[in-house]
């Protein structure tokens, strides 16, 4: 069981950039963020799989950036132009395989607590 843990969450004006960060406890092959609102259901954000291959939900390409350095089991998120609907929590996800519908959460084993990110507008 691979352990993840996210950081890098906070308060960020309209605008505005925030980095977001997850630890792995160990490899794992497909890695991605998703999120979820208050009163929403959790919604995909971002997924990558070695060797660098990257998907991204429309409403975010453009001002998000997912990467990963392998040699520290460790998944970025750079989000830049922040808005207030990309308010939520943020979630990583990792699975020891690739999957068939990067978007969707059942294909991830493992997953983080969550981390806040609030944007004002």
């Amino acid at each position: 069981q691979v352990q993840l843990v996210e950081s890098g969450g906070g308060l960020v004006p309209a605008g505005g950039s925030l980095t977001l960060s997850c630890a792995a406890s160990g490899r794992t092959f497909s890695m991605a963020w998703f999120r979820q609102a208050p009163g929403k259901e959790r919604e995909f954000v971002a997924a990558t799989t070695w060797p660098g291959v990257t998907y991204y939900v429309d409403s975010v390409k453009g001002r998000f950036t997912i990467s990963r350095d392998n040699a520290k089991n460790t998944l970025y998120l750079q989000m830049n132009s922040l808005k207030p609907e990309d308010t939520a929590v943020y979630y990583c996800a990792g699975s020891p395989r690739g999957a068939t519908h990067w978007g969707a959460p059942y294909e991830y084993e493992y997953w983080g607590q969550g981390t806040q990110v609030t944007v004002s507008s």
